[in-house]
């Protein structure tokens, strides 16, 4: 019997999915995977606070305050990647204005991501700003 193989966007986005589900954030768990030119995994990450930092459940129940703590999925993603060696970033969530811009630093190409982050959809004016591909899959 044969498979049929996803392709690398859906690979990367399977992923991305899978990373998300490290999240602690019981409101909303994003994952990110990067790609390098070759289809390589270079970069996994998900949204989460500082390795090493626990926190009691009374922290979650408060969205607006708890916010500002978190490191999105993206950085997380791409704190070892070089720049310029990524090509596809892969996100369960669209990217928030920040992360779109550090991932144009990165030298990323192309951004993939499943469900649009409806409190800011400026990574989509800022990717076509900065020439990078960006796709609702």
């Amino acid at each position: 019997m044969h498979n049929k193989r996803p392709s690398w966007e859906e690979y990367a986005m399977s992923l991305a999915e899978v990373a998300a589900t490290r999240s602690e954030d019981p409101y909303m768990k994003v994952g990110s995977c990067v790609l390098d030119k070759d289809h390589r995994v270079v970069g996994l990450g998900y949204n989460g606070l500082a390795s090493g930092k626990n926190v009691t459940e009374v922290f979650w129940h408060d969205r607006d305050e708890r916010r500002k703590y978190m490191i999105h999925a993206e950085p997380n993603a791409l704190f070892h990647v070089k720049r310029g060696v990524g090509e596809l970033l892969a996100c369960t969530l669209l990217p928030c204005s920040a992360c779109a811009t550090l991932i144009a630093g990165h030298g990323i190409k192309r951004v993939i991501y499943k469900e649009l982050y409806k409190r800011d959809t400026s990574a989509l004016e800022i990717f076509e700003f900065y020439n990078i591909s960006c796709d609702q899959i």
